[in-house]
């Protein structure tokens, strides 16, 4: 490794020494959008972290987590290439995979269906420009979800580029996007693959996405937008392992037993392919009032070869967003009032199979289901003087599901949960420039998803409640000059009936409602802009450093004989720091220097199992390479520097003990990106 570092430092000097820009703008002079005007972070009421070129692009080109992983109150997990876990304040406890009570939009378009379920994983993170995570509920135009709502902005830049990248364990990438405008189409191609055969046995990956956009503003005063997204996912779950198993072998799959097959002999993994379309159009029909409205359709066709079945499960999704638009201002204020909102239709086919090492065999159960949900919202938005700043809102959310039996019994069923009212209310005030304080009150409420009312038991659970709460928080944020912006966010989460996983020996999950939690917490970063210095090799250094403090516990959670009361939240670290050092030599040369330290975690509802905290540590290298016939970006990626044991990504509550999906050690990786 040291070789290597030697060689790539040696061969620096070689390349030209172009300026390269680098972003120098702080996280509180960025512009928060969230569907509203936009507004300086440091003036916003919303609870809210950000992650922009400077921290995505420290990434390699295939992964997105690390760059999640900086922003506090946000967690990414990847128990195996492929099998991602996105929760925003300790919400995984109900996420054997996937994403669940969080709601991710991109661009105009819902990514999360009216199931609840959101496949974050078929997108190709070259096509993210921008990540906005609003932490907790926000009611109004977000609608219903407790543990918070995801932005995701792609790239509008015109350009076209060619990307090429590999590295350890057979991992290869390439990319190719043409982004420009004709008349009046502004339009982007992003097409990609990506392959990989992973750190563990049984956890290859392959990814084929085909992204496109196009905007045509047909008058000064509107303009439609259309998206077409295709993407093909395959990767293999190894599936978790022992305590004693990881000792013996970190990278095995999940091992057979007596009377249960392991995860290689049965071909366990994931195939997903979505076909993702829609349309989108504004209007300002006088300079005042506008209109707002897209609408969206997908079908998604899944297949999950298990230890213990083999299910298909095919998808249809209709979606719509509105809203009306209202703006006034005088002087020294300014309202905006805003009517909308938003809704969705699901409809599954989901039919389970005997699993014959990885063969759909003798047929076990076949149901249909499907999920209705939406919300009608009113909020207000008002600032005074430029200096106080108020958000209210009220939404008004409704879900039903519907469900039928077709093997081997007959059944027909339905339900419709209670109708929820979430208000919210944010305030903030600049005491002087550069210095803000606010405070948030806010309610949210999550329904159960699709796949934790008819878990992989294949029964349906009738009593299984939506989870609700009350969030309060505090915080400040202060810039001192251009130099240095500092946030700190102090809450205060009451969620009751919390929904929890649980698991069958047979390694099936099901889930059920576990009293209420307590979930408190401190939230903060520092970053700085880059500080020049007149050093022959030195030229420039900024830091990000960003944590997160919880004290989350089971406040009244009786199961059977066992009382966790008092137990701290299951799967969720007590505390997280990360920061980022980013340096600039010669002008061109950057180098990018991560470090993650997760505190242990509870593993099991008990606490009789927790993780071994963890410091992992990435190092990315990158600069230019100019010729007379193109322009091109290079990079060097070594992740996990300090060679750690780790798990990326744990199975909470886990059957048999199988809580442990061992991350990669040391490994390398490299990019270059054409462009023209």
């Amino acid at each position: 490794m040291i070789k290597i570092f030697r060689l790539t430092l040696t061969l620096l000097p070689l390349f030209s020494c172009a300026q390269i820009s680098d972003s120098a703008q702080l996280i509180s002079e960025v512009k928060i959008e969230a569907h509203r005007k936009p507004v300086s972070l440091i003036a916003s009421t919303k609870s809210v972290s950000v992650a922009g070129p400077a921290l995505l692009n420290q990434n390699p080109p295939d992964r997105l987590l690390e760059s999640v992983n900086l922003l506090p109150g946000a967690r990414m997990e990847e128990r195996s290439p492929g099998s991602y876990r996105f929760a925003v304040r300790g919400s995984a406890l109900r996420s054997p995979f996937g994403v669940r009570n969080v709601k991710i939009y991109l661009d105009d378009f819902l990514l999360t269906d009216a199931g609840g379920n959101t496949y974050l994983n078929l997108l190709d993170p070259e096509i993210i420009s921008k990540i906005e995570v609003y932490k907790g509920p926000e009611g109004g135009e977000f609608g219903s979800v407790t543990g918070g709502t995801v932005q995701l902005s792609t790239q509008r830049a015109s350009g076209k580029s060619v990307a090429f990248s590999g590295g350890e364990f057979q991992n290869y990438k390439g990319s190719l996007r043409l982004a420009d405008e004709a008349g009046k189409h502004t339009y982007q191609l992003f097409t990609g693959y990506q392959s990989t055969q992973s750190y563990r046995e049984q956890s290859a990956l392959q990814r084929r996405i085909v992204y496109l956009t196009d905007r045509f503003q047909y008058s000064d005063k509107g303009n439609l937008g259309f998206m077409f997204f295709n993407s093909d996912l395959h990767y293999e779950t190894p599936g978790g392992l022992t305590f004693e198993q990881k000792q013996t072998n970190r990278r095995q799959a999940r091992p057979g037993t007596a009377v249960m097959p392991g995860a290689l002999s049965q071909q366990a993994g994931i195939y997903n392919r979505m076909v993702l379309g829609g349309i989108s159009h504004r209007y300002r029909i006088t300079p005042a009032f506008s209109h707002f409205i897209s609408v969206q359709g997908s079908y998604t066709d899944f297949r999950n070869p298990f230890i213990t079945n083999y299910e298909q499960r095919y998808e249809r999704n209709l979606a719509f967003r509105t809203h009306f638009n209202f703006e006034t201002a005088t002087s020294n204020s300014f309202f905006q009032t805003r009517v909308g909102a938003e809704g969705g239709i699901n409809r599954s086919a989901i039919r389970n199979f005997d699993n014959e090492a990885g063969i759909p065999g003798a047929p076990q159960n076949f149901d249909d289901i499907s999920a209705e949900s939406g919300f009608i919202y009113l909020s207000q938005k008002a600032e005074f003087s430029d200096r106080l700043f108020m958000d209210a809102s009220v939404s008004l959310n409704i879900t039903r599901y519907r469900w039928e039996g077709i093997f081997p019994n007959h059944i027909s069923a339905g339900r419709q949960l209670d109708t929820e009212v979430l208000p919210s209310l944010g305030i903030s005030y600049l005491l002087m420039p550069g210095l803000s304080v606010r405070a948030k009150i806010s309610k949210g409420n999550s329904a159960p998803t699709i796949e934790e009312l008819r878990s992989s038991t294949q029964r349906f659970n009738t009593d299984l409640a939506a989870e609700y709460g009350w969030n309060r928080e505090l915080g400040f944020r202060k810039q001192f000059g251009n130099s240095l912006f500092l946030e700190a966010s102090l809450f205060d989460f009451r969620l009751k009936d919390a929904i929890v996983r649980r698991q069958t020996d047979g390694g099936q999950e099901y889930f059920l409602n576990a009293g209420s939690t307590v979930q408190q917490g401190l939230e903060t970063v520092l970053e700085t802009k880059p500080f020049q210095l007149d050093t022959q090799l030195l030229k420039s250094v900024k830091f990000w450093l960003s944590g997160s403090f919880y004290d989350f516990r089971f406040k009244d959670f009786k199961q059977n004989e066992n009382d966790y009361s008092g137990n701290r939240l299951t799967g969720v670290p007590m505390q997280t720091v990360q920061s980022l050092v980013s340096l600039k030599l010669c002008h061109y040369i950057g180098i990018d220097w991560t470090h993650y330290y997760t505190s242990e975690i509870a593993l099991n509802d008990s606490n009789t199992v927790v993780s071994e905290p963890s410091l992992v540590s990435n190092i990315t290298l990158s600069f230019p390479w100019s010729t007379s016939f193109f322009k091109a970006d290079l990079s060097f990626t070594v992740m996990n520097l300090y060679n750690s044991e780790y798990s990326l990504g744990h199975d909470i509550n886990a059957f048999g003990s199988r809580f442990y999906n061992p991350a990669a050690k040391r490994n390398i990786s490299a990019g270059i990106r054409f462009r023209f």
